[in-house]
C-alpha cells in the first residue's frame, strides 16, 4: 500500500471547498507522457494554480502504473524544488469503470479516484459509487461520481448519444452514495467533435438552466465538467495546414465555461486541447524541418506551447490562478 501523502500529493476536498468559496474552478489536466505533466506543472507553478493531474484508464495502460506513481511523484519534487512553488497538487483517476481498477489505484498512490457508473442503471449506479467511497474514505481518498451520459469519444469512454442529468436525482446520488464530488452532463461532450455544426452556426450552449437547478438542490456541493476542452480553432488550423485533416472540429466555448465556473462547477477537465497543442506544434515543426528527428527537438517546443495554453487557462478561464499557495496553507 503506498499512501498518496508520502507522495506529497494531497485529495481534493480543501481544493473544492475553497473554489466554491471563490467562484472558480480547479482545472483537471489529463496527462500521458513527461512533456505533459511537465509543462502542466510548470504552467500551473508558475500562474500559482492549484491542480488535479487525471489519469485516464487508458493512459494508465499506455505509461505503465507504476511508472506514472513515479512521475507524479516527480512532479511534486518538481513543483517544490526546482520551481519553488507549493500549489496542491491531486493525483487522480479519470473515468474508473470498475471497483477494481479504483481500488488498484488507491492502493499505489491516487489521492482521488473517479468511479464512472453513468452506463449502469441508476440503481447499479448507487451500488457501485457506494462501494468505491467506502473503500477510498477509509484511506481519506476523495471520489467523484457521475450522473449522465457525455456522449463522444475519449480514450476507452464511448458514448454515442448524451443523456443530461436529471437534477431530481442528485440529492439522492449524493446522499446514498457520499461521494466527494459529482460529473453532471449539461452539454459536454468527449473528444474533438463535440457538437455536429455547420460552418458559420452558432456553437451550442451549455445547459447552464440544469446546473443552476442542481445548485439549488445540492448547495455548496463540488460539481464536475467532463468533455470541456474548447477545441482552440488556431491549433486546429495548424494542425490542417500542415497535413492533417480535423474538419468540423468544434469544442465548448470558453465564455460558457467561465459561467460554469462561477457558478457551481469547482472542478473542469480538460484534455483534448491538451492533444491538439501537443499534435499541431509537432506537425509544424515536421513540416517546416523535414530532416528533425530528434525527439527534443519537435517535443520541447510542444510542451512550451502547452505551457502557454495552460497558463491562459488558468488565469482568464476557470480563475484557479493565484489560488495555489492559499489552498495548500490548508492542507
Amino acid at each position: 500500500m503506498v499512501n498518496y501523502k508520502d507522495l506529497g500529493l494531497v485529495n481534493s476536498r480543501n481544493m473544492f471547498k475553497k473554489a466554491i468559496d471563490g467562484g472558480f474552478a480547479i482545472p483537471g489536466y489529463n496527462f500521458n507522457n513527461m512533456e505533459q505533466i511537465q509543462a502542466i506543472i510548470r504552467a500551473c507553478a508558475e500562474t500559482d494554480s492549484p491542480v488535479i493531474l487525471q489519469v485516464s484508464k487508458g493512459a494508465r495502460e499506455y505509461a505503465n502504473q507504476t511508472l506514472l506513481r513515479h512521475m507524479a511523484c516527480g512532479a511534486v519534487e518538481m513543483a517544490r524544488k526546482d520551481l519553488g512553488s507549493n500549489i496542491p497538487i491531486v493525483l487522480h483517476l479519470d473515468h474508473g469503470d470498475s471497483f477494481e481498477i479504483c481500488k488498484s489505484c488507491i492502493e499505489t498512490g491516487f489521492s482521488s479516484v473517479m468511479i464512472d457508473g453513468s452506463a449502469h442503471s441508476f440503481e447499479d449506479n448507487i451500488a457501485l459509487t457506494k462501494k468505491v467511497v467506502e473503500f477510498a474514505h477509509d484511506h481519506d481518498v476523495t471520489v467523484e461520481g457521475e450522473l449522465g451520459v457525455l456522449a463522444g469519444i475519449e480514450d476507452e469512454v464511448s458514448h454515442e448519444k448524451s443523456h443530461y442529468t436529471k437534477p431530481e436525482e442528485v440529492e439522492e446520488f449524493v446522499s446514498r452514495t457520499g461521494v466527494d464530488s459529482l460529473a453532471i452532463s449539461i452539454g459536454t461532450s468527449h473528444g474533438a467533435y463535440k457538437f455536429k455544426v455547420k460552418p458559420g452556426d452558432p456553437q451550442p450552449k451549455l445547459r447552464l438552466d440544469i446546473l443552476e437547478e442542481v445548485k439549488k438542490r445540492i448547495p455548496g456541493f463540488p460539481i464536475v465538467l467532463h468533455g470541456a476542452s474548447s477545441v482552440l480553432p488556431e491549433y486546429v488550423d495548424i494542425i490542417n495546414q500542415f497535413g492533417g485533416k480535423m474538419d468540423n472540429a468544434v469544442g465548448v466555448p470558453e465564455d460558457e465555461i467561465r459561467k460554469a465556473a462561477a457558478s457551481a462547477v469547482c472542478k473542469v477537465n480538460i484534455d483534448s486541447d491538451g492533444r491538439l497543442v501537443m499534435t499541431a506544434i509537432i506537425r509544424k515543426v515536421f513540416a517546416e524541418k523535414p530532416a528533425e528527428f530528434d525527439p527534443r527537438k519537435y517535443l520541447g517546443p510542444a510542451r512550451a506551447e502547452l505551457i502557454k495554453m495552460i497558463s491562459r487557462k488558468n488565469k482568464e478561464v476557470l480563475g484557479s490562478a493565484g489560488h495555489g499557495a492559499e489552498i495548500f496553507a490548508m492542507e
